[in-house]
């Protein structure tokens, strides 16, 4: 019998609870159950739960109690309620006396919501591109566009993508002909270059699968906190198939144990942004004030997919914006899922680059800020005690990351410097 290490579901308590198979359609053993628990759309934890046998859904309710009543509890009290009015059957929302607050300040943001432009940078991966815009078209908030950058094409593969979804979504092409995903970043604001400073510009990835409520969500967080120039949100596992895709979500995963609990992160935080570096966000659910790209003047690009760093360029973006005394958020409700890596070579290489990409990004810090480096240094003991530790984590998995730390301050110095832009073929936004 094929053995599958794990089924990822969403779980709405305001609605009667599923029977969860430990068996798949096909036949095939699922191990456990990463359940992201929701109440009136919000998620509010990602529990995981045996499958070695059915979950009916007493039983599932059961253990959403003992991992997540918590946060259940915080939320439920707002409505009047207690974890002990939560039934199999869901919620008795005859209880709840008008609209729950979380759906009420949702519909009350929207009403301001300043102009949104969704960018997703791509390379040749038009199957990848197709199942991100599907997710767009799905979203409980539509006033806003899409801008696709297509990063040094190699074919038409890509374009012709985005015009299947013209019909759909209020969409933008670009080409970018310089490879490097900073590039095609930058050449996304240049695109914006007519656009007000107000603009809400939020970034995804082509293997990500946008949430229903993602777009709503980053907007309200912007409208709600009028001084933040950026916002990220939760990072979650589209499926959890193959081993590999499992010891990377225990590795951290995406969001990197950020969990889903709303945080800000500014001059009266009190976090360092060097070490550990704070849930400040990471390039596949990012937002940004069009006005705060534009007075940092965009990405470097020497960092990012497609230059020999491999990465850091949002984790760049983020630190600079705190060290100028800017405010970002964090909040889970803007949700994604992304897919990861299948296969243990994959992961292998995943976890290389993540690892120079944070150590480039050191570097670029201090070829901007000198004065960073004596910090830094008086942070390598913990550094090192950090990663001495590993846990139960594959070795040769912690070995990949170590080693692409110490490749990624050479590959920064050797990747490219900023160069002129290129001339960036635009097509016009068109429904």
């Amino acid at each position: 019998m094929t053995r599958i290490p794990g089924v990822v579901l969403d779980v709405e308590l305001s609605a009667p609870l599923p029977f969860v198979h430990a068996l798949d359609t096909l036949g095939h053993r699922r191990d456990a159950a990463w359940v992201i628990v929701r109440l009136f759309t919000e998620p509010l934890a990602m529990v995981t739960l045996d499958l070695s046998d059915d979950l009916a859904p007493d039983a599932l309710l059961a253990g959403i109690r003992a991992e997540a009543g918590h946060a259940l509890g915080e939320r439920l009290a707002l409505v009047g309620l207690t974890v002990h009015d939560l039934t199999a059957d869901g919620l008795a929302l005859t209880a709840i006396t008008g609209t729950p607050p979380y759906l009420a300040g949702r519909t009350r943001a929207l009403h301001f919501a300043p102009p949104v432009t969704v960018v997703i940078c791509t390379r040749e991966r038009p199957d990848a591109l197709r199942d991100c815009l599907i997710s767009l078209t799905d979203q409980d908030f539509d006033r806003f566009d899409v801008l696709v950058v297509d990063n040094a094409p190699t074919s038409d593969r890509t374009r012709h993508v985005v015009d299947e979804f013209a019909p759909r979504l209020a969409l933008r092409y670009v080409v970018e002909p310089g490879p490097g995903l900073s590039r095609a970043r930058n050449a996304a604001i240049a695109a914006l270059a007519g656009e007000p400073g107000e603009r809400i510009v939020a970034w995804t990835d082509d293997d990500v699968r946008a949430d229903p409520h993602w777009v709503a969500e980053v907007v309200r967080a912007f409208v709600e906190n009028p001084a933040a120039a950026a916002v990220s949100g939760a990072v979650v596992p589209a499926e959890l198939r193959t081993d590999a895709q499992v010891w990377f979500e225990r590795f951290g995963g995406h969001s990197k144990g950020r969990g889903f609990v709303a945080d800000e992160f500014g001059p009266l935080s009190g976090e360092s942004p060097l070490y550990p570096l704070p849930a400040f966000g990471l390039g596949a659910n990012m937002a940004f004030r069009l006005a705060a790209l534009r007075k940092l003047r965009g990405f470097d690009e020497a960092l990012g997919a497609g230059t020999p760093a491999q990465g850091g360029e949002d984790t760049l973006m983020f630190s600079r914006l705190l060290r100028g005394g800017a405010t970002t958020l964090y909040r889970p409700s803007a949700l994604v899922r992304r897919v990861h890596r299948a296969d243990l070579d994959g992961l292998w290489n995943q976890l290389a680059a993540y690892g120079a990409g944070l150590t480039a990004f050191y570097v670029a810090l201090i070829r901007s800020e000198p004065r960073v480096l004596l910090a830094l240094i008086r942070l390598l003991p913990r550094v090192f005690r950090d990663f001495r530790a590993g846990g139960d984590f594959p070795r040769e998995l912690l070995g990949a990351s170590r080693r692409g730390m110490l490749a990624g301050p050479w590959r920064y110095l050797r990747g490219p410097r900023p160069a002129p832009p290129t001339k960036a073929v635009i097509s016009p936004s068109r429904r």
